[in-house]
């Protein structure tokens, strides 16, 4: 891991109740888990993410998004609600799709992204912010679209 690249930015629109350090190889970034809405109303269905941590799989690239990388979660199911849902994430602001008329997935934006699918636009709940180590976004989708798949590990920091 490259040292220097963990930090924090204290410039957050939300309160991060907890915060996550996520491995992207080669890189360490923190992240901060939104357990609280932008209205303050408590988030309940991020808690069952939080049972999935430490989460590891591998970002492909998303075919009908624009410039973001996604993971797939098939079947899962977390019994969540839709909360201020968006298809136009900002770049390093992950959304979960909790399923319906696509799978269950991660969006994972490193860049302009429309969140789609093969069946049409989806929208999905923002539920994590890359808050040190944006700058490497791009990068990250370099790798991602020319090299395949990146393995990624989201735990509790």
């Amino acid at each position: 891991m490259e040292a220097g690249l963990l930090g924090h930015q204290s410039d957050q629109l939300c309160l991060a109740a907890a915060v996550v350090t996520m491995a992207l190889t080669p890189w360490l970034h923190r992240a901060g888990l939104w357990l609280q809405s932008r209205t303050g109303s408590l988030a309940s269905w991020r808690l069952p993410f939080r049972a999935l941590l430490p989460f590891q799989n591998r970002l492909i690239q998303a075919r009908w998004s624009g410039e973001a990388a996604w993971v797939p979660l098939g079947d899962l199911r977390l019994d969540v609600p839709a909360e201020n849902a968006t298809s136009h994430p900002s770049r390093g602001d992950l959304l979960f799709h909790p399923g319906g008329a696509s799978e269950t997935e991660l969006l994972f934006p490193y860049g302009s992204t429309c969140f789609a699918s093969k069946v049409g636009q989806l929208a999905g709940n923002h539920f994590l912010t890359i808050t040190s180590g944006q700058n490497l976004l791009p990068e990250l989708g370099r790798r991602v679209l020319w090299e395949g798949a990146q393995p990624i590990r989201i735990e509790p920091g």
